[in-house]
């Protein structure tokens, strides 16, 4: 039989296609750990995965890998889509995809498959990686070409001898490194919020509680003083202020396919991290800097969301960010509380605020009144130009 790769993620969908792919191919299920699956949760995947037919199941750990690649960038560039959603699960698909399709390569697969729909954004983020990457491997979707309803996948999986407790839940939770998607019937118009019980932490602590998080050249290196990867301090500081149900908001934006998308998250440690970096670069950085570091940065993350990783550009773009925090260390104190956090403010040797020069709005020691007149004087030339040719 031929070889074929299945994404699999253990649900209603990826089942179907293993169960009726097993059929035809030698299939062999793969499941990419980005964050958020417990031990106890991937031996279930595995299990269930068996159960379907498949010849062979395979977890890859790339928590590291999604950091190095992804993640890491986010941070330099403080991205929030639409100033709001951290592109948790977006940025999940990329790396998901690219491992997939490596894995296909290296055991010689023809085929590789994906349970994703034809309404959604993660069919072009998987097959445009695929087709990329490997243009000699076929992509089969049976779900998309099929086009088949929950309850006709179900009704199948029943005739093969799989009835398994299918029944969607009330909410869809998708957990990562980087924040947890949330959707449910509100989302899927625009009038109302999630209720707190679909966010999965939910507040345990009352009070304040201070968190100290520091970088070097961008990095988050330590949490409160311990120093660990920049992942690991990305989950210990999620688990602290997820007891604080921090992170919660509703994203709305416009999909790869052109229709508008509404969905929950919770992203404590993303938002808190983003919002912290962001506080020490207005320290450390020029205005310049900052300036072209912002639409930089929404350039990037659009991209990403689109399913445009592999173009060089973005290469490009991500040496434009890794070169600009050569100066962002040190160390940002941040206030947690139930439901939001507050910056309180950041301790750093490259930190311009502490020149000598001046200090906003009093003192200054390096120019003088007449050299503040002329400056503003010329500064002024352009906007008085322009107002005694066209009045």
């Amino acid at each position: 039989m031929k070889k074929l790769v299945i994404a699999y993620s253990g649900g209603l969908d990826t089942s179907y296609c293993a169960v009726s792919l097993s059929k035809e191919f030698d299939v062999h299920a793969v499941s990419v750990n980005t964050g958020g699956f417990t031990t106890e949760e991937i031996k279930n995947i595995e299990s269930n995965a068996y159960k379907m037919g498949v010849t062979t199941y395979k977890n890859i750990d790339a928590v590291a890998t999604f950091y190095n690649k992804v993640v890491k960038y986010l941070i330099f560039g403080n991205v929030l889509k639409n100033a709001t959603y951290p592109l948790s699960v977006s940025a999940e698909r990329i790396i998901q995809a690219i491992e997939i399709i490596e894995y296909a390569k290296s055991i010689d697969a023809e085929y590789i498959a994906h349970g994703s729909t034809g309404a959604g954004n993660d069919q072009v983020r998987f097959d445009m990686i695929f087709q990329t990457l490997a243009p000699g491997i076929k992509i089969i979707t049976p779900i998309r070409d099929q086009k088949l309803t929950r309850q006709e996948e179900i009704d199948y999986l029943k005739s093969e001898g799989i009835d398994m407790p299918w029944e969607k839940s009330k909410y869809s939770v998708n957990k990562g490194l980087w924040g947890t998607s949330v959707g449910g019937v509100e989302t899927l118009k625009s009038e109302k919020p999630l209720p707190s019980e679909a966010y999965p932490s939910q507040l345990e602590k009352e009070g304040e509680e201070k968190v100290t998080l520091t970088f070097k050249n961008g990095e988050f290196v330590a949490l409160n003083g311990e120093e660990n990867a920049p992942e690991v301090n990305i989950e210990n500081l999620n688990t602290i202020a997820a007891k604080y149900a921090i992170g919660r908001d509703i994203h709305v934006g416009d999909t790869i396919v052109g229709t508008k998308g509404r969905v929950g998250f919770e992203a404590a440690a993303a938002l808190i991290t983003v919002k912290a970096h962001h506080l020490l670069e207005k320290h450390t950085l020029t205005k310049w800097q900052l300036q072209h570091k912002e639409y930089l940065s929404s350039f990037y993350g659009m991209h990403l969301h689109e399913g445009q990783y592999l173009d060089p550009v973005m290469r490009d773009t991500e040496a434009f960010l890794q070169s600009s925090q050569k100066m962002v260390s040190g160390d940002v104190t941040v206030t947690l509380k139930p439901y939001h956090f507050s910056l309180d403010g950041i301790v750093s040797k490259h930190d311009l605020m502490s020149s000598a020069f001046s200090t906003y709005g009093e003192e200054n020691k390096a120019w003088t009144a007449d050299d503040a007149k002329g400056f503003i004087k010329i500064i002024g030339n352009q906007n008085k130009i322009y107002r005694q040719v066209n009045n």
